[in-house]
């Protein structure tokens, strides 16, 4: 005989009085709180569980274009990871609203019970920074000693529940850029794969077709522009530029090798083919999926925006509790925390659709019977 099913309450399911009893802070008391320390306090709390949905999600996208071959339809699974990643972030945009509800005053009232801790130390958001593919290079420092890893340490210097949790997914790798953009090398373009014979080649002749076609387009452009020069001077500098630009998205191609050479502009080759002929059949859920990178890039770019306005809202331009720069150091994560930059440049390097070259194998990408 079974036994008989376990009877469940919801508020068993959410654990909501253990949920409710975490808002007491240092005293681990909240009636001994003003309420907007305990504001602070749940907003911040709320983040780090979107921040441990949106680390199982993106782990879930990075192992899926870490398999060895990604069937189509699979990638719609993909798809839905980031989409829920990007709505999750939408909301937690929106998280930065209650925060401005506090003034100056009621923060500063409080605000000494934090030194030295800093929003620096979440963890989860360090994991989702890895995770994503952020280059460790590029890191900006805190302004402390140390690298990040050691603001992760606990207040007497020992090794800290945060610090472990950084160096695990430190190991756990590969990153979701790394992945995506091995799933990205080897993208059929016009037909020709990393391991069809002459795929150098074909993939150098589709880039030379497409620069051709650029060309032509941002020559067009520039003739037009010229027409607006109030003097020869002004018509030097216009074609100027339009040659600039037209000498960088060739350069855009031709990585040196100490910058990935053929692998990197094949890469890029295929982000650009997936958005260039993206009407194709088989192209459908791949340019779902470079939308949605963009798209989550472009939330993660907003949330610390949000955030450094935020705080330069409620306190200026103060140095941060764990000694940062503060308003200064958010700006600039905001500025240069960018992990697609290529993905994002493609956006410069498009043309009309009726401008772009004819594909010698379009039929590759139509819909067929297995």
């Amino acid at each position: 005989m079974n036994p008989a099913p376990r009877s469940v309450t919801y508020w068993d399911y959410i654990r909501v009085e253990d949920l409710l009893a975490l808002q007491g802070g240092v005293e681990r008391d909240e009636t001994e709180l003003v309420n907007d320390e305990v504001l602070f306090i749940t907003v911040h709390q709320v983040f780090e569980l979107w921040f441990k949905l949106v680390l199982r999600e993106l782990r879930t996208a990075r192992d899926l274009f870490h398999s060895e071959r990604v069937a189509e339809q699979e990638l719609s699974g993909a798809v839905r990871s980031l989409q829920r990643v990007c709505s999750v972030l939408r909301v937690a945009n929106q998280h930065w609203e209650v925060m401005e509800t506090l003034t100056t005053r009621e923060f500063l009232a409080f605000r000494d019970k934090l030194f030295p801790a800093s929003g620096f130390q979440s963890a989860q958001l360090r994991q989702i920074e890895i995770l994503f593919g952020l280059d460790m290079n590029e890191r900006i420092p805190l302004g402390l000693e140390g690298g990040y890893l050691e603001a992760l340490r606990a207040s007497d210097g020992a090794p800290s529940p945060a610090l472990a949790r950084v160096k695990r997914q430190l190991d756990d790798q590969p990153t979701f850029k790394t992945s995506l953009e091995e799933w990205l090398h080897r993208t059929p373009i016009d037909g020709s794969m990393p391991h069809t014979p002459g795929d150098e080649r074909n993939v150098r002749q589709f880039l030379e077709n497409y620069l051709a076609a650029h060309a032509r387009e941002i020559d067009a452009t520039a003739a037009h522009a010229a027409t607006i020069a109030r003097t020869p001077e002004d018509g030097e500098r216009i074609r100027a530029r339009y040659d600039g630009e037209k000498a960088a998205v060739r350069a855009f191609f031709s990585p040196a090798e100490a910058d990935g050479g053929f692998r990197r502009a094949r890469i890029r080759a295929a982000m650009l083919f997936i958005e260039t002929y993206r009407e194709l059949p088989l192209l459908a859920w791949p340019r779902e999926v470079l939308d949605a990178v963009v798209e989550l890039e472009q939330f993660f770019v907003i949330f610390r925006q949000r955030h450094a306005r935020m705080v330069e809202r409620v306190i200026g331009k103060r140095t941060g509790t764990g000694g940062s720069a503060g308003v200064d150091y958010l700006d600039t994560t905001a500025l240069k925390y960018r992990i697609f930059r290529d993905l994002w440049a493609i956006r410069t390097l498009q043309i009309r659709r009726a401008a772009a070259p004819k594909l010698a194998h379009a039929e590759f990408y139509d819909f067929r019977n297995s």
